[in-house]
């Protein structure tokens, strides 16, 4: 027992699996013995007890293995070889706990903890329905239990380092290296491995052909929370290749980056027509394949980041474990198929649709566009792996291909985003269309207008920029036309909600938006929405300039005048730093100083840039320290001004909002609960659906 802390991480993840298996096995005898009435020695209740249980003890058993991992990077075990990997003494504490997910084995070790996490959560609730979660409680073990073996056999994260045991370790990679990171990935897996859970509550319901829409409300919420990480993630990760990567922009369509959008499409599309088969009984085919293909998507997303299936400057960790995550795709993909013929009579329509010009059309269409955006992306992402197949050599598809595709379908998404909360259900009248979409019109066309009165002509910009100038201009004002249309559904109900009770306009939205929580959190998520696009389509007049600059030389870009001070170099014991020091000027006036650098990490013998970033609400100063000249040994200074960037962050943090709000439980039924006697009709339809 001369490594008793990684002894302890392997027998616990071999414990897990067992405890999974179990799970599985006895969990799914026992509903099938249930389903026939059959007589067991021991009850098929209480077999499926067993089963649970084992899944929450799975749950302890992943946890002990995870901080058994944790321990030793923090001990500086560099007997295991993980450690020894992505970890070195000097390194600080904070990314010794980030490296738990840094490589390979430590990111699958993540996604089990997770996974064991939420079925742990699961597991306990199971009281709400005991059937229905015990469907998904068994189901949930299947997936655990592909991941549990892959830690077991494949990707051993407690693997010892062969030959002698070093004094000190490789280092993290310096891209990883950042605060970001120890927030960014942790969140993006919460949102890929949660959607386990609504895949595993649709597909028990499927199974056991459930009985009403309960299951698709449990499901929805789940949906809505892992769809919430997931933005926050994906955000976050944006945000550290803004700050890190340096190249001045914060999506690059990367295949990592777009492996995380791929489900988020369907999710989203999926939150949007869940509400027609809560309120209509429609599409529930449909919403049962969202369901299963967001699953999917996630899987599949590991697999690319993972794998190193295509090249990503974020595939941090790649192995040959792709062969395991295809033939685990191939079985989910079979089971959903069986189940779903063996039981789509269960899926009926309980409506049609009646007309085209109406709210169910609108969530038709967005979900029909949200998937067209899907399908492109994947496409475009798997691309040169198919190509590698046919032809023998990859042929990437680069930023162009994805925005030239992208960019029309996010500005009709846009155009959806206004139009569908101003419909009625079933079908909307003329006079409707009328009373909701003359002001929003009007404002487009203003807008566009004063936009254009104001100095915005695409047309006198050069070739590269001419597109992207017109689509700013039509995304501007079809934005402002939006906030628009959210802004009067908020005023046409709170003038409701004054004219009964006498309330301040204030007091009146608060009510409004108390009232029915779901509905205007949704709106507050739209709004954000609205203002994230506005963010960017910034992107068409962003600038950049690049020069050499020795002690008091100046670099004008925008209205902004960067001086050189100084330069120089330091260093402690991970890493040393070459940077320099800028007086910033807007005018006359100095605004402060920034000081670009660059690191050269002792462990990993490798560099990465740490950009200056001077961030305002309409635009972004954005410095790199490229290098110094060899023959001068001045540094190279580029920089880059970006508008609007902070629009982005702030519009994920009203979507946050929205979202949460949306989520808060029971705030409707409060609330009519303290409803006087004296409260009309009027005023609970103000807050209605």
């Amino acid at each position: 027992m001369s490594h008793p802390m990684p002894t302890f991480g392997t027998f616990a993840l071999l414990l897990a699996l067992c405890l999974a298996a179990y799970t599985l096995f006895a969990g799914s005898f026992a509903l099938f013995a249930m389903s026939k009435g059959m007589q067991l020695r021991i009850s098929a209740e209480r077999l499926s007890e067993t089963a649970r249980r084992a899944g929450i003890a799975s749950f302890v058993a992943v946890l002990c293995a995870a901080f058994a991992l944790v321990w030793a990077a923090f001990t500086n075990d560099f007997s295991v070889e993980y450690i020894r990997e992505h970890t070195n003494i000097a390194l600080n504490p904070m990314y010794k706990f980030s490296a738990l997910w840094s490589g390979q084995e430590g990111s699958l070790l993540l996604w089990s903890f997770l996974l064991a996490a939420y079925g742990f959560v699961l597991r306990l609730r199971h009281k709400t329905d005991v059937r229905l979660f015990a469907y998904a409680s068994t189901i949930l073990a299947a997936p655990q239990i592909f991941f549990l073996a892959l830690l077991n056999f494949a990707a051993e994260p407690f693997s010892l380092t062969k030959g002698p045991i070093p004094a000190d370790g490789n280092g993290l990679n310096p891209l990883l290296q950042y605060v970001e990171m120890v927030i960014h990935p942790p969140m993006l897996y919460l949102g890929y491995v949660g959607f386990t859970v609504p895949f595993a509550f649709a597909l028990g319901a499927l199974m056991m052909r459930y009985p009403g829409e309960k299951w698709i409300r449990i499901t929805r919420r789940w949906t809505l929370v892992t769809w919430l990480f997931l933005t926050v993630g994906i955000a976050l990760g944006m945000h550290w290749a803004y700050a890190v990567l340096g190249w001045g922009g914060y999506w690059g369509w990367d295949p990592v980056e777009n492996a995380s959008f791929l489900p988020w499409l369907t999710a989203t599309a999926f939150l949007h027509s869940v509400m027609m088969q809560e309120k209509r009984g429609m599409m529930k085919k449909w919403n049962v394949w969202l369901i299963f293909l967001t699953f999917m998507l996630t899987i599949l997303g590991t697999d690319l980041t993972r794998s190193g299936l295509v090249s990503s400057v974020h595939a941090f960790a790649q192995s040959s474990i792709g062969n395991w995550f295809t033939t685990f795709l191939c079985i989910i993909f079979a089971v959903c198929l069986f189940v779903f013929f063996r039981q789509s009579s269960h899926l009926t329509s309980e409506h049609k649709l009646e007309s085209v010009v109406s709210r169910e059309s609108s969530f038709l269409f967005n979900n029909l566009v949200l998937l067209v955006a899907c399908f492109t992306v994947l496409f475009g992402t798997l691309f040169p792996v198919l190509s590698e197949y046919v032809q023998g050599s990859k042929v990437t598809m680069g930023p162009p291909f994805f925005n030239r595709v992208a960019v029309p379908i996010g500005l009709f998404l846009l155009v959806l985003t206004g139009v569908g909360p101003l419909l009625a259900w079933r079908a909307t009248s003329l006079r409707s269309i009328r009373r909701n979409f003359i002001l929003p019109c009007v404002t487009v066309l203003g807008t566009a207008v004063i936009l254009m009165a104001t100095g915005m002509h695409p047309w006198s910009a050069s070739k590269d920029d001419l597109e992207g100038q017109l689509y700013a201009l039509v995304c501007f004002s079809i934005g402002t036309g939006v906030m628009v249309a959210i802004a009067a559904e908020f005023l046409r109900g709170a003038n409701v909600v004054r004219t009964q009770t006498g309330k301040s306009l204030t007091a009146a939205v608060w009510t409004l938006t108390m009232r029915n929580n779901r509905r205007y959190g949704g709106y507050i998520v739209h709004f954000g929405i609205v203002i994230l696009f506005i963010g960017l389509a910034g992107s068409a007049f962003n600038q950049q300039h690049e020069m050499e600059m020795g002690f008091g030389d100046s670099l004008t870009i925008g209205n902004y005048k960067l001086v050189c001070q100084s330069y120089t170099q330091d260093s402690n014991p991970n890493y040393d730093t070459d940077f320099a020091l800028l007086d910033v000027f807007r005018g006359d006036k100095k605004i402060g100083q920034m000081s670009p650098e660059r690191r050269f990490y002792n462990a990993s013998q490798t560099t990465s840039t740490i950009v200056a970033i001077h961030s305002t609400v309409l635009r972004d100063l954005y410095v790199i320290f490229e290098g110094r000249n060899p023959d001068t040994n001045k540094p190279i200074i580029k920089v880059f001004l970006n508008p609007l960037v902070s629009w982005i962050w702030a519009g994920v943090a009203i979507v946050f909002a929205g979202t949460v709000l949306a989520l808060l439980p029971g705030l409707r039924a409060q609330l009519s609960n303290k409803s006087t006697p004296a409260e009309p009709r009027e005023l609970v339809a103000a807050g209605g659906d």
